[in-house]
């Protein structure tokens, strides 16, 4: 009898099964933040588009080289799914990237983090979960764009947009899940949102192959930001209700916030810290109590 000789994927594979979906996203969380902080220093050079097409472009490739989906066994169902879960991908980095290009990265999550919130409260229909969208409401209020001193608002509208994707992703997310084993599903959505976003990002993404540091810092990005978290993300949401996910992504305002501090030296005013605090109870609390 001849030993089975476990490949990467299959280790891979295993390892996602086997540790605690908590850990999963909380993983997801910390890797993220660190990811985006380490794009905005690609902007200056790269372009906001480009840099979002290096990500996206990079994590599809390694995504497709580690699964290789099989194309032939694809159902117009399966298809299907994985172009809208594409499509929802790459809208969604573009629309964050370009926030971030005009806010601190603590405010962009911060404000993106509605997309997660609305979800749990269109799941939820209790009484008190008027509390939390009242507390959410209070934190998009602190972050208007009153006098000058308040964030950008197209900045703004970009990240509640973002939101907004992030929701879809969420409930697209679920469906590919279940729909698609391992990372095949993952992998193609990537390819259809590298693909979506080639048009606008291929001449700033192109000035990644002149330098050596720049090309080591792309491919940080999108291991940080897009391959990796995105990976343990559809793990988990296998095996963990959206509720309890949506509690855990609650620390991602906290932790972006800390890698914008810590990575990039931006410090967040006393409205925008309040926001945060705000917006991430609330999230917490409509997915706490069920």
């Amino acid at each position: 009898m001849t030993a089975t000789v476990a490949t990467p994927e299959t280790r891979v594979a295993r390892w996602l099964r086997t540790t605690p979906a908590s850990l999963l996203v909380c993983g997801s969380v910390t890797i993220t933040q660190v990811g985006a902080a380490l794009a905005k220093t690609l902007f200056a050079t790269l372009g906001t588009r480009g840099t979002v097409l290096v990500r996206v472009g990079l994590a599809a490739l390694l995504l497709l080289l580690v699964h290789r989906p099989r194309l032939r066994e694809l159902t117009r169902h399966k298809l299907g799914l994985a172009i809208a879960f594409g499509t929802v991908l790459g809208s969604m980095n573009w629309a964050f990237y370009s926030a971030l290009a005009r806010i601190p990265l603590g405010v962009a999550v911060t404000v993106e983090f509605i997309g997660p919130l609305g979800v749990a409260v269109m799941q939820s229909h209790r009484p008190r979960d008027l509390l939390w969208v009242a507390l959410a409401a209070a934190g998009i209020a602190l972050l208007a764009p009153f006098g000058s001193g308040g964030p950008d608002p197209v900045g703004l509208g970009l990240a509640l947009f973002a939101g907004a994707c992030w929701a879809t992703y969420i409930l697209l997310g679920v469906r590919l899940g279940h729909a698609f084993e391992g990372g095949d599903g993952l992998a193609l959505a990537m390819g259809v949102a590298a693909l979506l976003l080639l048009p606008g990002g291929a001449v700033g993404a192109w000035r990644v192959t002149g330098s050596l540091a720049l090309a080591l810092t792309g491919i940080a990005v999108a291991t940080c930001s897009s391959a990796i978290p995105y990976s343990l993300e559809i793990a988990a949401l296998r095996r963990m209700p959206a509720r309890v996910f949506g509690v855990l992504m609650s620390l991602e305002p906290a932790v972006a916030a800390l890698a914008g501090l810590l990575l990039l030296g931006e410090r967040l005013g006393g409205r925008s810290l309040a926001a945060l605090v705000l917006i991430s109870a609330a999230s917490a609390g409509v997915t706490a109590f069920p």
